[in-house]
């Protein structure tokens, strides 16, 4: 499996290259950056092409596609890609065995429980006795979180509920025909569900306020080799800025959302404006600082719960997961 991983990366390298070597006959330095082939980041790294953010900051950026997540992981570590997305657990995780990866957060939109707006699931105690898809699987940390949430509350939310993994679209699909009486899914499935009579119910930031944090926490950001940004810290912060600079622009400018509409698989207008508004809520606001130390206080709750299977042998955040260039500005 791995060696197909890292095939697949090599080969997609190889396909960059030509494009690589013309910016940098240009005098711009490439930053590879490895993404889902159908992720919603890809909408910020079109704006960032497309408004010319990434020449701004003195680069030049390439999108690489993958189909699965596992090989965006191991074209990193590959060095096939200079910047890729997860989340911190995975940072984290891999930090406590010895790879130098950093986090950078990129959106606050989260997981949340969606349920028919007109039925009986008002609260997360309404959940007992009902059937519960779960997208992500048993560890997915927006589940672990909501477990969280209601131990605090005196429910045991695995055993009050009947719960269903599966992938998420078809947990949506099975929500739609009745065969789950709720739903913990994905941001952009759920705001696909929110025009079709689904409310939420509760969601992974009101867990995550519930364990200790503060403000929001990032659900994915972008997760960097600490090794390359170490020896390019113009490119890596310039990157950064770049993204920063794409944020402003979709928070403002519906012009370029419209350009990006074709890119969302929008099916309708009431579907595309929905996830513009739920994409613009998920910029981050809270500071580096306060970001790092909610998302360590929600680790080391989810360290309880998901153990070394989910964490690795780090039963705290390890530190330096949190990119230091983000509270330095170095």
């Amino acid at each position: 499996m791995i060696a197909r991983f890292f095939g697949t990366a090599a080969v997609v390298a190889g396909m960059v290259g030509g494009t690589a070597a013309a910016a940098q006959e240009q005098g711009l330095p490439v930053v590879r950056l490895g993404l889902l082939q159908y992720g919603t980041v890809n909408w910020e790294a079109q704006t960032i092409i497309e408004e010319g953010l990434d020449e701004k900051h003195g680069f030049d950026l390439e999108i690489v596609p993958f189909a699965g997540g596992d090989a965006t992981k191991v074209a990193l570590m590959a060095g096939h890609v200079d910047v890729t997305t997860d989340d911190w657990l995975m940072v984290s995780r891999q930090r406590a065995m010895g790879d130098p990866l950093v986090f950078i957060p990129y959106s606050t939109s989260i997981g949340a429980v969606m349920a028919p707006c007109d039925g009986d699931i008002q609260s997360l105690e309404d959940l007992e006795g009902k059937t519960l898809g779960v997208a992500g699987g048993p560890l997915d940390k927006s589940w672990l979180m909501l477990q969280g949430m209601a131990t605090e509350e005196g429910m045991d939310l695995p055993a009050a509920t009947t719960p269903v993994y599966g992938a998420p679209p078809l947990l949506a699909e099975k929500l739609r025909q009745g065969e789950l009486h709720a739903a913990l899914n994905y941001w952009h499935y759920n705001a696909r569900l929110e025009t079709e009579g689904y409310c939420e119910v509760i969601s992974a930031q009101d867990a995550a306020r519930a364990l200790g944090a503060e403000g929001d926490i990032s659900a994915v950001g972008y997760v960097l080799n600490e090794t390359w940004a170490d020896e390019n810290p113009e490119l890596a912060r310039g990157f950064v800025d770049a993204s920063h600079d794409a944020k402003d622009v979709l928070a403002e400018s519906d012009e370029a959302w419209e350009r990006l509409r074709e890119m969302t698989g929008a099916e309708n207008e009431e579907v595309f404006q929905t996830l513009k508004q739920r994409w613009r809520e998920g910029i981050p606001t809270s500071t580096p600082t306060q970001e790092r130390e909610d998302t360590a206080i929600v680790y080391n709750e989810l360290a309880k719960i998901g153990g070394e299977q989910l964490v690795g042998p780090a039963t705290e955040m390890a530190p330096g997961t949190f990119w230091s260039g983000l509270e330095s500005g170095s």
